[in-house]
């Protein structure tokens, strides 16, 4: 079974690495994740001392001259807490908890049987080992937030061979990004970031530390862009097919102007090994966190305070609307900037600021781009009329939850849909809507989840207390042509979330 799998830390023990939480990065290109990149301090610097020599047509070799030497290798001391039975392997340290589910079997299963023979088993302090780079001629390194996760301490190697200490300024897990300075020494080779973002078919090179064997130099194209990968909310990862190995995370990739287009942090493998399908930050992402972690020592990002869900077909067809796109609102938090401006369960936000939201995923990619205290305007649906809101936006909370999407199905209500209904109050589980007695087994509604103990909220936007409510909304919707109805429901657990139930499909 093919499994993602970081490219960061090689442990001792082990060999494996790139931790996890390197898979939680940010927003669409040309959107970004976060405030738009101001790296003031890169631009006063010089430009880099760094020059290619002339190399024959077809060869990176001047691409690998000018950017080597601000390629470095990141050594790691693991702090007490990298100690816990749960933090076994690659991740050395991370507690399991907090790394992405389809991550975590691998942490296991390498933590005690990584690959041997590549470097030397001892007793001491655990370890890890990556990959970063130079971006200021006065020591700041770029490398991946798992890799320095739990640091103790951390050294850097230069290409030179000199290896010197380093502390952590800030880090980011959400895009896994992460920002050290050398604390001595000055005049250091550095390397830029790219003004564009590379585009498929592009060539790109990339040079890390893989198994612990610095300045290693692969080459390859730019595969796809705005991969999500399932490892967080702002999963807009470049796919590359450079080999990419443990011990690459927090490596660049260049293009071939030599300028970093891209931070590699996590491969797709069955065996662990490189198989031509590696992902990388985006270095317009890089740049706006890196940005943000030298000024501030953390990333601040702008909260909406909604919980959304993708507009699916069925769902576009329940509301009308002719294509799936925008995010459906399932619920704005109370008190929260969407509520004050309000937003409403059903409304479906198809812009902010202009710009089209083709997902709920990029509406929270765009969100999260802009700073707390920013002013936006959102374009959205409600009862199929279109409207604006302009909105300040919040901090987002700690636990970065509240803008989670959700793909839950739920139904409607009428006896031929399969389902027997009752005022919720009747029955004792709400004080407001109709309440689900039975499902048909066969019927649509429980083709998409409904399930006794629910309550239809309201359908078709419009609030329900009783069966007929529920019936005379169906009528309504099939009078008007719609292939579906849409319903919002809240489950026995207290979750609400938006269903679209088929017109075309009879009970039994």
């Amino acid at each position: 079974m093919t499994e993602t799998r970081p490219t960061g830390r090689t442990s001792r023990r082990a060999l494996a690495s790139v931790a996890a939480a390197a898979l939680i990065a940010g927003g669409a290109i040309g959107s970004g994740y976060l405030p738009a990149a101001t790296p003031a301090f890169a631009q006063a610097l010089p430009k880099s001392p760094i020059e290619a020599p002339e190399h024959p047509p077809g060869s990176f070799a001047g691409i690998v001259s000018k950017v080597k030497p601000g390629v470095v290798s990141v050594k790691v001391k693991l702090d007490d807490s990298a100690s816990s039975d749960d933090d076994d392997g690659p991740s050395q340290g991370r507690n399991l908890q907090n790394v992405p589910p389809q991550l975590r079997e691998f942490f296991k299963r390498f933590g005690q049987n990584g690959p041997s023979g590549m470097q030397p088993q001892h007793q001491g302090p655990r370890g890890a080992v990556g990959s970063g780079f130079i971006i200021s001629a006065d020591g700041y390194v770029v490398t991946n937030n798992h890799v320095v996760d739990h640091a103790k301490t951390v050294q850097v190697t230069l290409d030179d061979g000199r290896t010197l200490d380093a502390k952590v300024i800030g880090k980011d897990a959400k895009t896994d990004v992460a920002l050290l300075k050398i604390t001595e020494g000055s005049n250091f080779p550095y390397v830029q970031f790219g003004k564009s973002a590379p585009q498929v078919g592009d060539w790109v090179v990339a040079i890390g530390n893989p198994f612990g064997l610095g300045g290693t130099v692969t080459a390859g194209i730019v595969s796809a862009r705005g991969r999500d990968i399932g490892a967080g909310p702002y999963d807009d990862f470049l796919q590359i097919d450079a080999p990419i190995n443990k011990g690459n995370s927090g490596g660049p990739t260049f293009n071939v102007n030599g300028e970093v287009v891209g931070v590699n942090t996590a491969i797709a493998s069955p065996s662990g090994g490189s198989v031509g399908l590696a992902f990388a930050i985006p270095a317009e992402t890089v740049q706006a966190v890196v940005d943000q972690l030298r000024t501030d020592g953390k990333v601040a990002r702008g909260y909406l305070g909604v919980q959304i869900q993708p507009v699916t077909q069925d769902i576009a067809e329940g509301l009308g609307l002719d294509k799936a796109k925008g995010a459906l609102v399932d619920h704005a938090e109370n008190g929260t900037p969407a509520a004050k401006a309000g937003l409403k369960a059903g409304d479906v936000i198809e812009k902010v600021n202009g710009d089209t939201v083709d997902s709920a995923r990029e509406l929270s990619r765009k969100i999260a781009g802009l700073k707390p205290g920013a002013k936006v305007e959102l374009s959205y649906l409600r009862g199929g009329k279109a409207d604006t809101a302009t909105v300040t936006l919040g901090a987002m909370p700690t636990d970065g939850t509240k803008m989670a999407s959700r793909d839950d199905d739920s139904g409607n209500g009428q006896p031929r849909l399969g389902l027997q209904l009752a005022p919720a109050g009747d029955v004792g589980l709400s004080d407001q809507g109709v309440a689900v007695v039975q499902v048909d087994p066969d019927g649509p509604a429980a083709a998409k989840g409904i399930e006794a103990g629910d309550v239809i909220l309201d359908v078709g936007g419009q609030s329900v207390s009783r069966p007929a409510d529920v019936a005379t909304q169906i009528r309504a919707a099939e009078s008007s042509g719609r292939k579906a109805v849409l319903m919002r429901v809240k489950s026995g657990k207290g979750q609400t979330r938006f269903v679209a139930v088929s017109l075309n499909k009879k009970a039994g």
